[in-house]
């Protein structure tokens, strides 16, 4: 919102009048002036300074808002900058793949033996089952199942009984309906566990086996690389050292076995791209917007606060040095580090300059930074540890670089601490100022509402004057 006179004119309140402040309407009746309009012009003459230092402060404002933004962007650069010299981020993990997922996936942990694997399936584990009709007790039945008690309520439904059933943690069966009087009894666990599985006791007589129907639960069999195994579950952890199988589906002759193949242990490359393309990212970003300050110029000669807001932070010194810093970093070696080895161009990112006859793109000559992935892939495959010196340099050198001057307590602290010191003194100004101009109208207006009153007075005692000639006999007139 810009700031002018007449606005600062309207706030004084000229030429009115309000209960008990003292404040007199002059129409100038008396005298022919408009001394409204005389002292309306006169405060807004004398509150030019006043304008001045508001637009002044508005254009201070404006720095220490702008400050804090760059400050902002700086630090999420900052924090991803750490992220890159994290001890987690080059973490070495090992990879498993499986020709055919649908039949077996597999995952390892570390230490995993690294090779290829031919994995068949034979048979799957499955658990044990018992299948009953079931009669509602007329009174209440007390049965075992694997010799844990529990009572049938008189007159309970099939569907509450299995959900008493599978409420219980003290049973090792679960229970599900599937007929209009017919329900299953399971194991909890897959694998063989001989003729005696799931024994039913039930002297009421509310569960009726129907024993065509039993299954005994079986082992999964299995073989890798032509030696047989067997597991009570489906999930298998021995066959292979360091790596869990979990089997889906029985292999089958024609198709042959599946592959499961363990890579070497190697540094998570998606992971580390990952870290690296969120830096760029913020880091192009924090730097554009510099640049936006940085070219903003200035209006010559502000007029309001808009005005005064355009340009605050125009070819500044702090900034142009810290831009000029950031992007030489990228191309500067760490401490120690062989060439080739050494800076972050070395592993692909860098401004994108062009190569050959190329023509530079416009973020290369804005200065942003591009991620060549081929390049970065390939550093990390065959140097991995390389390519972790060269971020953990980088990444201490450029905290210490921009941390001085957007870090807590750094440059642009303390500038927007001066900044917000300086408006508030301002502020203050501003109210002394208002307020001797607010006291010298109401002086105008008193010494205006004196001149009228004295006209006026005046007018009527030539009035009064011009009544009492009047009235003079005309022979006293004559002779005179």
């Amino acid at each position: 919102m810009s700031t002018d006179s007449s606005t600062i004119a309207g706030d004084l309140t000229i030429g009115t009048t309000s209960a008990g402040s003292g404040v007199i309407s002059l129409p100038g009746l008396a005298s022919g002036l408009n001394s409204a309009a005389i002292i309306s012009e006169m405060i807004a003459i004398d509150s030019q300074p006043m304008l001045q230092l508001e637009i002044e402060q508005a254009g201070i404002n404006d720095q220490a808002t702008e400050l804090g933004n760059l400050q902002d962007a700086l630090s999420t650069v900052t924090t991803d900058a750490a992220n890159l010299s994290g001890p987690a981020l080059f973490d070495t993990t090992q990879s498993v793949t499986s020709s055919d997922p649908t039949l077996i996936t597999a995952t390892a942990t570390t230490g995993a033996a690294i090779g290829g694997y031919q994995v068949g399936v034979t048979q799957l584990a499955t658990s044990a089952q018992r299948t009953y009709t079931y009669s509602s007790p007329s009174s209440a039945d007390a049965i075992t199942i694997d010799g844990q008690s529990l009572t049938i309520p008189a007159g309970e439904s099939m569907q509450n009984f299995v959900n008493q059933i599978n409420t219980d943690s003290n049973l090792d069966v679960e229970a599900a309906v599937t007929g209009t009087n017919t329900l299953v009894l399971s194991s909890t666990s897959t694998g063989a566990q001989g003729s005696n599985f799931i024994q039913v006791s039930d002297p009421g007589g509310a569960l009726s086996e129907i024993t065509a129907d039993a299954q005994a639960g079986q082992d999964a069999e299995f073989t890798v690389n032509g030696v047989s195994g067997n597991s009570a579950s489906n999930t298998v952890t021995d066959a292979i050292p360091g790596v869990t199988l979990t089997l889906g589906g029985v292999t089958s002759s024609s198709s042959g076995p599946v592959t499961v193949v363990v890579s070497p242990p190697a540094a998570n490359t998606s992971s580390i791209e990952s870290a690296i393309n969120q830096f760029v990212s913020d880091y192009n970003t924090a730097v554009n917007a510099i640049e936006t300050q940085l070219t903003q110029a200035p209006v010559s000669d502000p007029q309001n606060t808009s005005d005064a807001a355009q340009g605050t932070l125009y070819e500044d010194e702090d900034l142009n040095s810290l831009l000029s810093s950031m992007r030489e970093m990228m191309y500067t070696p760490g401490s120690g580090l062989p060439t080739g080895m050494a800076a972050l161009s070395d592993i692909g990112i860098s401004t994108g300059a062009p190569t050959g006859d190329a023509a530079p793109s416009a973020s290369s000559l804005a200065g942003d930074l591009t991620v060549d992935t081929s390049t970065l892939d390939a550093a990390i495959q065959n140097n991995p540890s390389g390519v972790e010196a060269v971020l953990t340099s980088f990444s201490q050198s450029f905290q210490s670089l921009v941390n001085t001057e957007a870090g807590p307590g750094g440059v642009m602290s303390q500038r927007i601490t001066n900044d917000t010191s300086q408006a508030s003194n301002m502020t203050n100004q501003i109210t002394s100022m208002q307020n001797a101009l607010t006291e010298q109208q109401t002086q105008l207006q008193q010494e205006y509402s004196t001149l009228e009153a004295s006209i006026s007075e005046s007018d009527s005692q030539e009035s009064e004057l011009d009544s009492e000639i009047a009235q003079l006999p005309s022979s006293t007139t004559s002779s005179g």
